[in-house]
């Protein structure tokens, strides 16, 4: 009897380890789970703040993204850089764009020259590869996520540069990657062909070897006749990335994957299928404007695609969904009399020289605001060159509704991860983690920047936590310095007002682009290394 009892109990106490086991293994389980969410990251092509309804945008309506800042989290204080190369070489590097020696960029138009001729695919990628043998040996971010075992997968346009191929790509560390190899190419949007996972698809029915680019001004009537002839424009690209993505997002559900979206949306020559019906008879707005917002409206209904399929999938809660830009706004919409590129102040007809006079939307002719009533656009220093959207959304997980005015740059996305997934980084790299930003109360590192740079044609500027933004115009071997929390339009130079401060902020910025404010976006041959 009293055997059978010490057989019970010593049985009951194995029981209860095991449990107790079990119920530690489902914990960790679950706790890994929350630490390492799918990662899906949206990159608009051009879209400055202004064109989002959370942000004001009154000839159209954006719920989709809006509906990730209003319920997740919000950066109104987010820097990338001032167009598409440098941008993505930064997010995808982790290091500014400043900096020497970085990224090798090879130049566009290569995959064109194939487009009638598969043949030459193969001499062009081999040219391409014989350049990316020199590019630095740094650390890329979908490796990070390799690291922590996830999938990972890039659609859309190329995720560096102007030329890519499949051995570069794989090298970035992508299992799966399709779309444009040719950033060139990807100014129009009814490719021959694509690339994926380095084979060439051709698209049926696609016909134009530059992908149907038409010429940007909405006045031209030979131009609008063209726009909307779809001769030879069957397939829409961004009908193939939303395809692919969903088969990706489905192929992946019961792993943690890493998604990487560049659009071409709304990046010109304006270029849609259809009118969206919410702009359509909206009279305040051309034709062609129109078009460009129905660009908008259309990346803005795939994310409702998306977020769709998500929850069909039942994984909803453990995805995290990025959204930001490649750099500020851009006018893709010119109309005679109402705007007008090279850009100009509309109403004096003269030029800007981007020293005492810049564009603004009032005076520049651009009818949706696109960079939110601050001066620039795309490739200035000017903030609405640089200054993006940047929302995470996470169901459950992120406080809804928040929103931050830390400084944070587009090259801080790899380190945040990195934090995230405790991948430890072996190089210093530029950014810093807002994880605790992001997630308050998560044991990750207590990280914040001084200041950020940024290169562009005009020159590099620096911005500093506190709000004070020092700007050099190249041209002209000028500093001007602004301080943004008072005067956001940077309208008030203040150099000549505080020149001990210009001189502290020009050793900051220096000491940023390694010893030459030459570096950068205003230096393909030297900082980009072009190979032609």
């Amino acid at each position: 009897m009293k055997t059978k009892i010490l057989r019970l109990i010593i049985s009951s106490t194995w029981a209860l380890v095991l449990f107790n086991v079990l119920v530690i293994q489902a914990q960790n389980s679950k706790l890994q789970n929350v630490n390492k969410p799918n990662v899906i990251y949206i990159m608009a092509d051009d879209l400055g703040e202004g064109l989002l309804s959370y942000y004001g945008q009154e000839h159209f309506t954006t719920p989709n993204i809006d509906k990730l800042a209003e319920k997740g989290v919000v950066f109104n204080n987010s820097y990338s850089s001032t167009f598409c190369a440098p941008s993505r070489a930064t997010f995808l590097t982790g290091y500014n764009d400043c900096r020497e020696d970085k990224y090798v960029f090879t130049s566009g138009k290569g995959y064109k020259e194939s487009a009638t001729d598969a043949t030459k695919d193969e001499s062009i990628q081999k040219a391409i590869n014989s350049a990316i043998g020199k590019e630095p040996d740094v650390v890329y971010l979908p490796q990070i996520f390799k690291e922590a075992d996830y999938v990972t997968g890039q659609i859309g346009k190329l995720d560096y540069g102007f030329l890519t191929t499949a051995k570069q790509m794989d090298n970035h560390g992508w299992d799966y990657h399709y779309g444009y190899y040719d950033h060139t190419q990807a100014h129009g949007f009814y490719p021959m062909f694509l690339h994926e996972n380095g084979k060439r698809i051709s698209i049926p029915g696609n016909t134009h070897p530059d992908a149907a680019k038409t010429g940007e001004s909405g006045s031209d009537e030979s131009q609008e006749r063209d726009r909307w002839d779809l001769n030879g424009k069957t397939v829409y690209s961004q009908d193939l990335f939303l395809n692919k993505m969903l088969k990706f997002i489905r192929d992946n559900k019961e792993k943690p994957f890493f998604l990487y979206h560049s659009t071409q949306l709304p990046h010109g020559p304006v270029a849609i299928p259809a009118i969206h019906p919410e702009v359509a008879f909206n009279d305040s707005l051309t034709q062609i404007e129109k078009a460009y917002a129905s660009m908008v409206k259309r990346l803005d209904d795939d994310l409702g695609v998306i977020l769709n399929e998500l929850e069909a999938l039942g994984i909803a809660n453990n995805t995290m969904i990025v959204f930001s830009s490649d750099n500020g706004h851009e006018l893709y919409y010119n109309y005679e009399g109402r705007t007008a590129k090279p850009y100009k102040n509309i109403k004096t007809d003269e030029p800007f020289n981007n020293i005492t006079d810049k564009f603004y939307s009032e005076i520049g002719g651009d009818v949706f605001n696109g960079n939110k009533g601050q001066a620039g656009l795309k490739r200035s220093n000017w903030n609405g060159g640089v200054k993006v959207p940047l929302f995470f959304y996470w169901p459950e997980k992120l406080k809804s509704g928040t929103e931050s005015q830390k400084l944070v740059a587009n090259y801080d996305f790899m380190t945040t991860m990195a934090d995230m997934l405790d991948v430890k980084l072996k190089e210093n790299k530029d950014g810093v983690s807002y994880l605790n930003e992001l997630m308050p109360g998560n044991p990750g590192k207590a990280e914040e920047h001084n200041s950020i740079a940024f290169a562009s044609f005009m020159g590099p500027a620096l911005i500093t936590k506190d709000g004070w933004k020092l700007r050099y115009f190249a041209p002209k071997k000028i500093f001007q310095l602004y301080y943004l929390p008072d005067n956001f339009k940077e309208t008030k130079d203040l150099a000549k007002q505080y020149p001990e401060k210009v001189e502290a902020l020009k050793a900051e910025l220096i000491q940023k682009c390694d010893g030459d404010l030459i570096n950068g976006s205003i230096s393909y041959g030297r900082n980009f290394n072009f190979v032609r």
